[in-house]
């Protein structure tokens, strides 16, 4: 993919590579003065050095004994490796961050090169007390690398970065084996070398980890081509700290419970996802996309229904509803030009030129039908080309003092309407002056995600605004039976609302899992089990 950056760090309290950092374009800033009444000052955050951590609470015995397992150059504690391992890339994360509160930062990174020290470490930790936070890209946005301390003698961040070796390619199979710490640019990277792509490019995927995909069950802007995340993995290994699990023998089976699901969407709460056998494809001769405007969002559902039900999506749906149509999000270089009514759809196409052509034709036929107007490929790539573009923009609206946050959900096609009109409304009563915009980018037969942006003015204590906000709106999503996560995974957040969406008995079920995987807590406490 153009324009990765994977290979860079990420900034401390910001989004992504610092050198694509920039301010509010005029038109971008008059739209959420206009309609938001902001600041006119802008506010970036403290210097690094400014920010406030706790002391180290593990002694110098225990740190030693953790650099007898990695090797004592692979543990660290000083202040800025901490800070960087501190929470992750939410809204209320950043807010904290660039505020000077590290408070939740952990005492020590941890770099494990093998799955045996991954082990060793894991029986140590369990042994002496001390929780341990797995730790990717650091891109979680629902608290999913917040241990809760507790009684634990301390916090460990398990940073996979050196684990980032392609193992094997099986190019007869077409599958590939990944440690966790491969990200999502450097996966590409290597399968690219050998004719391949997994074809899964979330917007965390210029920092996102292999790991991370299969412990969250990310969705990629390529879904409707090439599936979930967890559609494309045949195996993977789970290391805890009472053994490994490896799974995935074959392509199917029927023995017993599919144990991998089990796995995938576990978060760190049962142990360490430490290697990924994945589906994987050949590289695609084309890529194209385009862009069609339909009258309302109530039509571009039908519209995107209508494609996915009849067996002719294209490998990437995206459908913006009237509002982020109209300010211009659904092109993120055009945001603020007000581009004009009605709805945006994107379709990209991947393949063999016979492939992309077909595809094409077949999704143009039937979007003419139902009434769409083409708007030409140079919309839809300008789409594409801008794909990982929205959280800098973020930053730069929390730069001017807005709150900008995201949430996702997914429910059936029959209850799509109502679901996105509760979660709307209660975002605008929680909030009152804001701008509340959504689209639609996962289909499947069946239904379909709703992935809503919303931006207000910052008030004195905006963590908690936004704590209110989203307690609202998942009220919404619990009352209306849609599912609290599409993608994002359950973290801390979501955490209070589990129980109604799994049922009592399924709450016993992961916390029996839990107990039998990891029975002194140590891993991530807090995230996932309610």
């Amino acid at each position: 993919m153009s324009g990765s950056s994977g290979s860079r760090p990420m900034h401390w309290a910001r989004w992504g590579d610092p050198r694509l950092a920039a301010p509010l374009t005029p038109a971008a800033r008059g739209l959420v003065q206009q309609a938001l009444g902001l600041p006119e000052t802008d506010t970036r955050e403290i210097p690094l050095a400014d920010v406030r951590l706790p002391p180290v609470r593990l002694d110098g015995t225990m740190i030693a004994r953790l650099g007898d397992v990695v090797g004592h150059d692979h543990v660290r504690t000083d202040d800025e490796s901490r800070v960087r391992h501190t929470r992750g890339r939410s809204t209320t994360d950043l807010i904290r961050l660039r505020a000077g509160d590290a408070g939740d930062a952990p005492d020590a990174v941890v770099r494990p090169g093998s799955d045996d020290e991954v082990l060793a470490l894991l029986s140590l930790c369990s042994n002496e007390s001390v929780a341990v936070v797995p730790f990717g890209g650091g891109t979680s946005v629902v608290g999913g690398l917040t241990a809760e301390v507790g009684g634990h003698a301390g916090v460990v961040a398990l940073d996979l970065a050196r684990m980032d070796r392609l193992v094997r390619l099986d190019e007869t199979s077409q599958t590939a084996t990944l440690q966790a710490g491969v990200t999502g640019p450097r996966a590409e990277e290597l399968l690219q070398r050998n004719g391949f792509t997994l074809g899964h490019f979330p917007q965390s995927f210029e920092y996102a980890t292999i790991g991370g995909f299969a412990a969250t069950r990310s969705s990629g802007q390529s879904s409707s081509g090439y599936g979930r995340f967890d559609d494309m993995v045949v195996g993977l290994t789970l290391v805890t700290p009472v053994g490994a699990l490896r799974l995935g023998h074959a392509p199917a089976s029927a023995a017993g419970p599919d144990l991998r699901q089990l796995t995938l969407g576990s978060e760190g709460a049962f142990g360490v996802i430490t290697e990924v056998t994945l589906q994987v494809r050949p590289v695609p001769a084309q890529k194209r996309y385009e862009a069609w405007r339909l009258g309302s969002f109530t039509e571009g559902l039908d519209a995107v229904r209508a494609l996915v039900q009849h067996g002719v999506a294209p490998t990437v749906l995206r459908l913006s509803d009237e509002a982020e149509t109209a300010v211009g999000l659904s092109q993120p270089d055009t945001v603020g030009e007000i581009v004009g009514s009605g709805c945006q759809v994107v379709t990209g196409y991947e393949g063999s030129a016979e492939e992309v052509a077909r595809s094409r034709e077949a999704t143009s036929q039937l979007l003419t039908r139902l009434g769409a107007t083409p708007l030409g490929e140079a919309q839809g790539e300008a789409w594409a080309a801008h794909r990982f573009a929205g959280p800098y923009l973020r930053d730069s609206l929390l730069d001017a003092g807005a709150l900008v946050e995201t949430l996702e959900t997914a429910t059936y096609w029959s209850r799509l309407p109502e679901v996105y009109d509760a979660v709307r409304s209660s975002l605008v009563a929680s909030l009152g002056q804001a701008i509340v915009l959504c689209h639609v980018s996962h289909v499947y037969a069946t239904g379909a995600s709703l992935y809503f942006t919303v931006a207000t003015r910052q008030t004195d204590d905006p963590v908690g605004q936004w704590a209110e906000a989203k307690a609202a709106a998942s009220g919404a999503v619990v009352r209306c039976g849609a599912t609290i996560t599409h993608h994002h995974g359950v973290g801390r957040d979501h955490r209070p609302y589990l129980a109604a969406e799994i049922g009592d008995l399924g709450v016993q079920l992961l916390r029996a899992v839990k107990e039998r995987l990891d029975p002194a807590g140590v891993m991530n406490p807090g995230v996932l089990i309610p």
